[in-house]
């Protein structure tokens, strides 16, 4: 029986499911963005949050935890030197999950993954919002378009007339 067992096995064994989400994990750490199914990404999500907050505290001890896992030098320093650097005030939630449809030839629900800091959309959006403009009636928009020539008329009559 499987009473309390809440992670999703995936339809592989535990050797093959780890040795995927460590490849989904480097290359989400070097490529901060990647397009798989809905049920690896949540398994992914919960694989590789941890591995974040462990980068967080610099110490010989954490690089061989993390190492442990994800058995690639390159995506350790990454996640040590710049992405570590990056998510330091953030408390968690360092990834986002965002539905795309259903893939054609299954039908198999489609999503990316992301690490939420390196979405230059998302963060334009909340830090480069326009300003307010209010919006004016009709009868005052066209009451301004006649004055305007109005105003027009007479600054090029003085002109000649000097």
């Amino acid at each position: 029986m499987r009473h309390n067992k809440k992670f999703n096995h995936l339809g592989r064994t535990a050797s093959h499911r780890n040795a995927m989400l460590a490849n989904m994990a480097c290359s989400l750490i070097k490529h901060k963005r990647i397009t798989t199914t809905v049920a690896k990404a949540k398994a992914l999500k919960k694989f590789i949050e941890p591995l974040i907050t462990k980068s967080k505290n610099d110490t010989t001890n954490s690089r061989r935890v993390v190492f442990s896992n994800l058995q690639d030098k390159y995506a350790v320093t990454e996640l040590f030197k710049e992405i570590s650097v990056k998510i330091a005030d953030r408390p968690g939630g360092y990834t986002r999950i965002i539905k795309t449809g259903n893939r054609l030839g299954d039908n198999a629900e489609m999503c990316f993954i992301e690490l939420v800091d390196y979405n230059e959309n998302m963060a334009k959006d909340k830090t480069a919002k326009k300003a307010t403009r209010t919006r004016r009636s009709k009868k005052n928009a066209a009451a301004a378009t006649e004055a305007a020539p109005a105003v027009e008329a007479t600054t090029t009559e003085e002109v000649k007339a000097e």
